[in-house]
């Protein structure tokens, strides 16, 4: 059954997709109507969908790649409603759902069979070592679609567009709140997910899991995170340098996940 709620998320997803597009670009409310009710019983349908899967496989973590990206797709499709309810915009709908479709569209279509090789055990601390890490690439993600919605905004504001052409796009205050307020929520997460699974890898592994790759990628993704709270904290950067920045570290995620290939302790391999 998991696999046919999947499926539902997927259609749901799509439809949201595509109505959401009028209902932003266009300033069509009645789309507005039908984008929010989908996407709300596309993230109600993929969260059953993925319990589903971990309770009939007895665990609570997460073991396939197409199961994580199926997780990080949840997180971006929740982070959709808490943005549309608390800024009353569906603008980063444009971005978040076409990729919460691709992400959910891969498992639902052709589950995958690889799992993830853990040298460890203890699978309580490395669920919220996955969901820690999940969460800030999400948040790093919507700051870097924040940013571009900044860029946007405020080249149309310069070329004194009329403001019904505008109306899709939140104020650039609150689309440089948003961009913000996103990457001090994922500091902490990304810290956390990092000292978690540090801690439990040394305890089972020792000190050679500080050469994985993987670890060393991850330790300078932080430090990258860092640097750039601290630039847009310290300096007021905003626009196209601010969508430089994010875009900067989101590589480092990026390399950090195709990091697997080389890593001794994250792998996918098959069963």
């Amino acid at each position: 059954m998991s696999l046919l709620w999947l499926r539902f998320a997927v259609t749901f997803y799509a439809v949201a997709a595509f109505a959401v597009l009028p209902a932003a670009l266009y300033n069509r409310p009645r789309w507005r109507h039908v984008a929010m009710p989908a996407a709300g019983l596309a993230v109600l349908f993929h969260f059953v969908a993925l319990v589903e899967t971990l309770v009939a496989a007895h665990r609570a973590l997460p073991v396939g790649s197409h199961e994580t990206l199926s997780m990080f797709g949840l997180l971006l499709g929740i982070a959709f409603l808490v943005l549309t309810q608390i800024y009353r915009t569906v603008s980063f709908g444009i971005f978040l759902l076409p990729l919460c479709v691709l992400l959910t569209m891969v498992p639902a279509v052709h589950p995958g069979a690889e799992v993830i090789h853990y040298p460890f055990i203890r699978t309580g601390w490395l669920l919220l070592h996955v969901a820690f890490l999940l969460a800030a690439y999400a948040a790093l993600l919507l700051s870097l679609v924040a940013s571009v919605l900044y860029i946007v905004q405020e080249r149309r504001l310069k070329q004194k567009r009329a403001p019904q052409t505008r109306s899709w796009l939140p104020p650039l205050a609150v689309t440089d709140q948003i961009a913000v307020k996103s990457l001090l929520f994922g500091l902490p997460c990304m810290t956390a997910g990092l000292l978690i699974g540090s801690v439990v890898a040394l305890e089972s592994i020792g000190p050679a899991f500080f050469a994985d790759p993987k670890v060393l990628l991850s330790l300078a993704m932080w430090l990258a995170y860092m640097l750039m709270i601290w630039i847009r904290q310290h300096s007021g950067m905003r626009g196209r340098r601010a969508v430089y920045l994010s875009s900067f570290a989101f590589i480092f995620v990026l390399a950090v996940w195709a990091a697997n290939a080389l890593s001794n302790v994250h792998r996918f391999r098959a069963p």
